[in-house]
Formats: C-alpha cells, sequence, structure tokens
C-alpha cells in the first residue's frame, strides 16, 4: 500500500532528523581531533629540560594518552598526526618553539613517533569489545603501557640520533635510558594518575559519540 503524504511527510522529517544526527556527530568529532591537535602544543609550552641530552619535560604525554580515552584510538592517531604535520609545516608547536621536519628526524622523534603509535595500544587497553569502558585497573594499565610505547621508541631513537647522527660517541644505552627515560619516571606517575581520573570519566562519555 502506497505511504500516505503525512507518511512520507514522517519519512522526511525523521530523515533531516537523522541527517541532522550525523551532521553533528561529525562536527563534534572534528572539533575533538582540532582540539587534541592543539593541547600537545599547549603542553610542549611547558618545558623543563632535564637530564643531559636536552629532553624536556613537559605535559605533553598528558595530553597524548588523554586523546586516546577521550576521543579514542583512530581519531586519537589523527590528532596525533595532525600535531606532527603542523610541527613539520614549520609552526612552533613542539617543545622549546621547535619546528621543521629535522625535528621529527632529531633526537626527539622518537618519542613523538610515540604519541602516534601508542592511540591504539591504550585504546585496546580500556575499552571491551562490546564498546563498554573497562575499570580502573585498565585504565591505569592503559596510560602505563602507552607511556611505555612513548619511551621503547624514544629511547632508542635518541640513543641512535646522538650516536650516528649528532655523532657523540661518549652517548650510550645507560646514558640514553637514564636521560631519556628514567629521570621522567616520577612526573610520568604523577601525569598518569590526573590521566587516570579524567579518563575514568571522560572515556564513557567519548565513547559514545567519538569512537
Amino acid at each position: 500500500m502506497p505511504a500516505t503524504p503525512p507518511d512520507r511527510a514522517a519519512e522526511r522529517a525523521a530523515e533531516r532528523e537523522t541527517d541532522w544526527a550525523g551532521l553533528e556527530r561529525d562536527l563534534l568529532r572534528l572539533a575533538g581531533v582540532f582540539g587534541f591537535m592543539l593541547l600537545p602544543w599547549l603542553g610542549a609550552n611547558i618545558a623543563i629540560p632535564v637530564g643531559e641530552y636536552g629532553v624536556p619535560l613537559t605535559l605533553q604525554t598528558l595530553a597524548v594518552v588523554l586523546a586516546a580515552v577521550c576521543i579514542g584510538p583512530r581519531l586519537g592517531m589523527a590528532a596525533m598526526v595532525g600535531y606532527l604535520t603542523l610541527g613539520a609545516c614549520g609552526l612552533p608547536v613542539f617543545s622549546d618553539g621547535g619546528h621543521g621536519p629535522g625535528v621529527l628526524l632529531g633526537a626527539n622523534g622518537g618519542y613523538l613517533l610515540g604519541f602516534v603509535l601508542c592511540q591504539p595500544v591504550i585504546g585496546a587497553f580500556i575499552k571491551r569489545r562490546d564498546g563498554t569502558i573497562r575499570g580502573w585497573g585498565a585504565m591505569i594499565a592503559g596510560m602505563l603501557v602507552g607511556h611505555v610505547v612513548i619511551f621503547g621508541i624514544g629511547v632508542p631513537w635518541l640513543w641512535a640520533a646522538l650516536r650516528f647522527w649528532v655523532e657523540d660517541p661518549a652517548v650510550t644505552w645507560w646514558s640514553a635510558f637514564y636521560s631519556g627515560c628514567l629521570i621522567f619516571i616520577p612526573f610520568m606517575v604523577v601525569k598518569i594518575g590526573i590521566a587516570v581520573v579524567i579518563g575514568r570519566v571522560a572515556a564513557p562519555w567519548g565513547s559514545r559519540r567519538f569512537w
């Protein structure tokens, strides 16, 4: 039986409502990606050089791990790639106002690459297959493993860059690990604590709207 005019009007109204809901969701996701492209830059403005190789203490990793839990690993990766692209194109978004491809290939480039690659790892820890968010233990583990990914890429990259690019024969695996990871652990613990508290609130909301 053909649809009556009121039925067609109701269908069109439902379609418009669905289209608007989809547009609203897309705009929210776009805003989330742009927001988390900018947050690492803001975190980079708080940079305290520590250790002998100048790897700075920043709030970047706090923004990085929060991207994975707030907007999800897929959009989190997009945000981090966007952030690195801004810096590679010449905007001073890295620590100490750094910019350009040289920063990505330099001593700190491994940490920046880790910003991207830690996103799916964190997401895998905190989200169940049915889409729900796991509890406190999984959130802590996800944040911890996310930092392990960042440092696990950053420290060998730091050693290789200083040893073969800068050609500093005094650089050892231990000195790279100490100056590029070990001295940051107390600060990492604090940032993980902050991220876990925020993540437990933001992740359930974000998973329904962004992931």
